[in-house]
C-alpha cells in the first residue's frame, strides 16, 4: 500500500511528465491490490493517533472512538465516464460535418431492425390492435381500418432522422445492439453513443490521464483525512449504515442525514403529518405483503 506522501509525489510526477501514465498506473494498482486496505498500513495507523479526538464529534461520547470519513472516494471507472462524458459534449458542439454514410453503415451492421408498424393510409405509428372486430387493425389518428400494418425499411428511418432529428417517427427503439447486452435504442441514442466512440477513441490517452489524476486526487483527498470526523462505533454505524446522524435540536434521536431535525423535534401539525405518511406506508407494505407484491 503506498503511503499518502508516495500517492502525492506519484501525482506530481505524473503531471511534470516525470513519469509515464502507464508506469504510473501500474505503480498504484500494483501497490493498492485488493486485501491491502489503507487502514491497516503503517502510514495510516501513525497518522490516525495525531487526527483522532478524545470524544465523538456527533454524540460526545468518549466510547470506542473511530474515523468517520463523511465522503468516499468514487471509483476509477466513474472519472472516466465524466471526463469521456466532458469530450462527448464537447465533440459534438464543435463537429460541424457529420459523417453520415458512417453512420448509416455502423446502424446496418451493429443492430438489428425491429419494425415499428405503422397505418398504410397516415404512416401513424402503432395502430390499435382490435381481438374481435374485423378489420383487425384501427390507426387512432385518421381512424382507418386495415388488416396489414406497413413499415418503414432502415434506410427511410435514417434518411428520416437526418433531415429532421426530432421527428416523431424516429422515436421508437427499434433498434437492437447485436453485442451481448442487447439494447434496445432509439436513432438518437445511436447517434449519441456512436459521437461519443468518436470522442473517446480520438482523445483516449487524454481521458485516461485526466480520470487518473482526479482519482489521486480522491485518494489523496481521503488518506489525508479531509472531510473526516471522529465518531463512536454508534454514530457511525448510524451514519455508514443507516445515513443518520443525530438530531441538532434535541441531540438524542437520530434522524435521516438529509434532514434537519428528528420527527420529535418538528412542530406539532409537520409532527402529525409525517407520522401519519408513515403510518400509511407501514399498511400499504403490509397489503402488499399479504397480496405477495413486491
Amino acid at each position: 500500500m503506498l503511503a499518502l506522501k508516495e500517492i502525492i509525489q506519484l501525482k506530481k510526477d505524473l503531471e511534470s511528465d516525470c513519469i509515464s501514465l502507464e508506469k504510473a498506473k501500474g505503480l498504484f494498482w500494483e501497490q493498492n491490490k485488493k486485501g491491502k486496505e489503507s487502514w491497516r498500513s503503517k502510514d495510516w495507523q501513525e497518522r490516525r493517533k495525531n487526527f483522532i479526538k478524545d470524544n465523538c464529534q456527533i454524540c460526545g461520547s468518549t466510547d470506542k472512538l473511530t474515523l468517520q470519513h463523511l465522503s468516499h472516494p468514487k471509483k476509477y471507472n466513474e472519472y472516466e465516464n465524466l471526463i469521456i462524458r466532458e469530450y462527448t459534449e464537447s465533440h459534438i458542439s464543435n463537429t460541424d460535418v457529420f459523417d453520415k454514410n458512417k453512420f448509416r453503415e455502423h446502424v446496418i451492421n451493429d443492430f438489428d431492425y425491429k419494425a415499428a408498424p405503422l397505418c398504410p393510409k397516415c404512416f401513424s405509428r402503432k395502430p390499435n390492435v382490435r381481438m374481435k372486430k374485423s378489420p383487425k387493425y384501427l390507426c387512432t389518428s385518421c381512424h382507418y381500418e386495415f388488416d396489414e400494418t406497413v413499415s418503414r425499411s432502415v434506410e427511410e428511418l435514417i434518411d428520416i432522422f437526418f433531415k429532421d432529428i426530432d421527428s416523431a417517427d424516429t422515436r421508437d427503439k427499434c433498434f437492437v445492439s447485436r453485442n451481448q447486452w442487447k439494447n434496445r435504442q432509439n436513432l438518437f441514442n445511436i447517434k449519441y453513443y456512436f459521437q461519443r466512440d468518436e470522442a473517446k477513441n480520438r482523445n483516449a490517452k487524454k481521458i485516461e490521464r485526466e480520470a487518473f489524476l482526479l482519482y489521486l486526487d480522491d485518494q489523496i483527498k481521503y488518506l489525508s483525512f479531509e472531510d473526516t470526523i471522529t465518531a463512536c462505533n454508534r454514530c457511525a454505524f448510524n451514519f455508514d449504515i443507516n445515513k443518520m446522524d443525530l438530531c441538532p435540536s434535541c441531540k438524542k434521536n437520530y434522524k435521516g442525514i438529509q434532514y434537519q431535525t428528528c420527527i420529535q423535534c418538528l412542530p406539532e401539525e409537520k409532527r402529525k403529518a409525517t407520522l401519519e405518511k408513515i403510518d400509511l406506508a407501514n399498511q400499504m407494505y403490509e397489503l402488499h405483503k399479504r397480496l405477495g407484491i413486491d
